[in-house]
């Protein structure tokens, strides 16, 4: 099964799963019978038969709405455009897992599909982040407008990364000249996204988009 991983590739995976395992077992355990029960449960989750995955909620990238090409002969964007495109081509598929443990995937929707799921899961990191790291250079050359039909975008697709919610806010109430009332509008229109969070960063996004709204 390993002929073909090299030995630093195979070691780097092996820590990996210790510490996804570790994390799994350290919620459970504050629980009674708490190692039983995780264990319990992955067993039933490795038995689990196979489910359509046509309901989940899949993400479609709208190119068109995206500032390609507002940046010319800069590498760095080149990269990230490349990243993009090839992420909204059909075959690669892109779902917002954050949350969700890889337990409750297979039980949900059977073992069998659990590769596919992560690779979902892995497209949409990779959206969230490149979107990101493309508003950020955008926000340097003071491309303002530019980053805000992304972010949202961003945002729509239930995106944890705070860095995101700050830059809006900033861009909302700094760089658009828009008014006072407008600019809350815009950062309350955001709550509702940030209220359907599932990562630890719910919290802290919730009570900063409150103190940016007023």
């Amino acid at each position: 099964m390993f002929n073909n991983i090299g030995f630093p590739t195979f070691l780097f995976l092996f820590i990996i799963f210790c510490a996804w395992l570790r994390i799994e077992m350290n919620k459970d355990s504050k629980k009674p019978n708490g190692q039983q029960t995780f264990w319990e449960r992955e067993r039933l989750a490795n038995l689990a038969p196979i489910k359509s995955l046509k309901d989940l909620d899949y993400i479609t990238i709208p190119e068109d709405k995206l500032p390609f090409g507002a940046l010319k002969d800069h590498k760095e964007i080149e990269h990230m455009e490349y990243t993009i495109h090839n992420l909204s081509k059909d075959t690669r598929k892109i779902v917002n897992l954050t949350g969700i443990t890889n337990t409750d995937l297979k039980l949900e929707y059977g073992a069998a599909n659990i590769t596919k799921l992560m690779e979902y899961d892995a497209s949409y990191i990779t959206l969230i982040k490149t979107l990101q790291e493309w508003a950020d250079v955008l926000y340097e050359e003071g491309l303002y407008k530019e980053i805000v039909s992304m972010l949202e975008f961003s945002v729509s697709t239930k995106c944890d990364i705070s860095e995101t919610y700050h830059m809006l806010c900033d861009i909302y109430k700094n760089h658009l000249g828009l008014s006072e009332t407008e600019a809350r509008d815009k950062i309350k229109a955001l709550q509702p996204y940030a209220a359907e969070l599932r990562s630890m960063n719910k919290d802290s996004i919730e009570q900063y988009l409150m103190q940016e709204a007023g």
